[in-house]
């Protein structure tokens, strides 16, 4: 039966939630310089690199605008020293519903589980949540140069895994990732409302059945084979 070669997993939203660590971590070093942001405008930081993230909170206050990448790298590195700190909590209980039982049943078809992530923490939080064994290959912000919505995180877990894109089913909460995957030739799951783009969605983690994936997979390698 037509299975995919490997499933790819993004981290924040799909494995676990770190996202208010994340909020947080930024809101503290966005008021440290002088500027407010809200969880309104954090949206647009999900899914993206801790640089890329640092440029949009900067390009709120002109004043920033020909800050030295010297200091924009001092700052970027202390909003991680505080989100390190409030994701020493983190726990097997903070494993987002269904998850670990769909990488079990993953694992039992002889699948192989990547992770995709853009954060550098990707393998600190695994460890936390007990994780770590499931995954035969981690993608962290430090392996590529390119963050999302470039498809490089992926394809360099396929690369690594030698399996063919199209051949790849990849798990994303935020519209950035899923463009990835799209752009990469890979089957597209969003997790989350508004993720239009994605070539199967669901609302919430507990609602990813591996069978049912592998149904719309099915269909749409033969809608892209005929």
């Amino acid at each position: 039966m037509l299975k995919p070669k490997a499933f790819l997993f993004d981290l924040d939203g799909v494995i676990t939630d770190t996202a208010e660590f994340h909020y947080l971590a930024w809101k503290q070093l966005a008021e440290e310089l002088g500027v407010k942001i809200d969880r309104a405008f954090n949206e647009q930081l999900k899914g993206i690199s801790r640089m890329d993230s640092l440029e949009k909170i900067l390009a709120l206050n002109p004043d920033y605008q020909d800050m030295p990448v010297e200091e924009k790298e001092r700052l970027a590195t202390k909003k991680n020293e505080h989100y390190q700190d409030l994701i020493k909590t983190i726990s097997p209980n903070d494993i987002l519903p269904g998850i670990e039982k769909l990488l079990k049943e993953i694992k039992a078809q002889e699948m192989k589980i990547g992770l995709g992530s853009a954060s550098k923490n990707a393998v600190m939080v695994l460890e936390q949540l007990e994780l770590t064994h499931y995954f035969d290959y981690i993608v962290d912000a430090a392996k590529v140069t390119k963050g999302k919505p470039n498809p490089e995180t992926f394809t360099t877990a396929a690369d690594h895994f030698g399996v063919a894109y199209s051949e790849c089913v990849g798990v994303e909460d935020a519209a950035s990732g899923v463009q990835a995957l799209n752009s990469a030739g890979m089957f597209s799951i969003g997790v989350g409302k508004d993720l239009t783009e994605a070539d199967y969605r669901v609302e919430c983690t507990n609602e990813l059945k591996l069978e049912e994936i592998l149904s719309y997979y099915r269909n749409w390698k033969s809608e892209e084979l005929a």
